[in-house]
């Protein structure tokens, strides 16, 4: 067989194909290498953005508004004039006259006790009083007969019938007998208290109501025993008048200085959730309470409630209204709180005569400026602004919307 031969380099140059692979070889290659660098330049050009491009701001616009300025709190409905009504007497429920929900009259009867008992000790203690009178006429009796003696033995001694001792005698029994007859009339007076105790226990056998109104709970069944020795138990709860109720709201420390008597609120409970009910502010108690180092102040806020939808023990959540402000000139919360990421700036020495103040950024066209305002009351959205260099028509920076690669939105905390 014949053996492959290397191919004569003088023989290819008489044949005009001299580094023929190698000009082909390379045309491909610089082919590839230019398509590699453009595609590499827009993916650059994606990821890094152009790198003249300026930084972009978010802005909002200054508004001029009715701004209502609300302190939100939570409590619970109640009636405006509840009553528990009790037992001061022991024994064992003979009958109960009322139920749930039924209205009542002052003194009626709700419920008796079982008498029996009450009626012996009366019976007992009139005959204690009895007993009483006649011991004050026996003292009386006894009164008469040492009077008489002491009568019949001074005559003798003034005849000399008789001694002086027993004159004496004589005297310190007169003495003693009316000693008795005082202390006979205070046992009548004592058992006649007695008398009245026994009676006032029976009347109270009956257990009446204090006020007109309607039964919200009802806590005993016939045959049951009621102890009242040492705690007056409860056997019903009553209220006066469900139409008009009441909240007891827990208002934070930090909003309290601006609630104040005959505020206007509104609140809602878990039952009705789409519907919103007036109240009104009554009064604001001094007396904190502290759960959890947590301290509130409890403020009383009356409802009218005619519809009858409203419940006792209702969970509302309330938002009243502490401040209206006509035409306040407001801008967002956000742009207080904004500052670019590449502005230097030192925080802000408040004021010690109760003022505020705030720092803004506003929109320019080109860098940012910043100025400085005397800010005022917030209604969690906007603020207004009450003093400071900002028009009507001025556009205040909120946000970053794009910058380059190495920029990134700064907020102030």
């Amino acid at each position: 067989m014949n053996e492959a031969r290397p191919v004569d380099p003088k023989l290819m140059a008489q044949l005009g194909v001299k580094n023929g692979v190698k000009k082909s070889f390379w045309r491909r290659r610089w082919w590839q290498i230019l398509i590699g660098i453009i595609v590499l330049a827009g993916a650059g050009y994606m990821f890094t953005g152009t790198g003249s491009e300026q930084v972009r701001y978010k802005s909002e616009a200054v508004e001029r508004k009715t701004l209502i300025v609300k302190v939100s709190a939570t409590g619970t409905l109640e009636p405006e004039d509840q009553v528990d009504v009790g037992s001061e007497v022991s024994g064992q429920i003979a009958e109960v006259l009322v139920d749930y929900n039924d209205r009542v009259t002052k003194g009626q009867v709700l419920a008796r006790l079982d008498t029996d008992q009450l009626e012996a000790r009366v019976i007992q203690a009139k005959a204690n009083v009895a007993a009483a009178d006649a011991g004050v006429k026996q003292a009386e009796a006894t009164e008469r007969e040492a009077r008489l003696r002491r009568d019949r033995i001074a005559n003798l001694l003034e005849r000399g019938n008789t001694s002086q001792q027993e004159l004496d005698t004589a005297n310190a029994t007169l003495a003693r007998a009316v000693a008795s007859i005082d202390s006979a009339k205070a046992q009548v007076e004592l058992v006649k208290a007695q008398l009245a105790q026994t009676e006032s226990d029976l009347a109270k056998a009956e257990i009446r109501s204090p006020i007109d109104g309607i039964v919200l709970d009802r806590k005993i069944e016939p045959g049951q025993t009621v102890a009242s020795s040492f705690q007056t138990p409860v056997l019903f709860t009553l209220a006066s008048d469900l139409t008009r109720m009441e909240i007891l709201v827990s208002i934070d420390e930090a909003d309290i200085g601006d609630v104040r008597a005959q505020q206007i609120a509104t609140f809602q409970v878990d039952a009705f959730p789409n519907r919103k009910f007036e109240a009104l502010i009554e009064s604001v108690r001094n007396a904190p309470r502290t759960v959890q180092n947590v301290v509130t102040y409890e403020a009383v806020m009356l409802v009218k409630n005619e519809a009858g939808l409203l419940k006792p023990g209702m969970t509302a959540t309330a938002e009243i209204t502490t401040r209206k402000i006509e035409n306040a000139l407001t801008v967002p919360n956000g742009a207080l709180r904004f500052t670019p990421r590449d502005k230097k700036v030192e925080d802000l020495e408040q004021p010690n005569d109760g003022t505020r103040l705030g720092r803004l950024w506003l929109e320019t066209g080109g860098e940012p400026k910043d100025i400085v305002v005397t800010v005022g009351s917030s209604d969690g959205a906007r603020t207004e602004v009450i003093k400071g260099e900002l028009a009507d028509d001025a556009k205040v920076l909120t946000d970053i919307l794009r910058a380059n690669a190495e920029e990134e939105s700064g907020k102030a905390p």
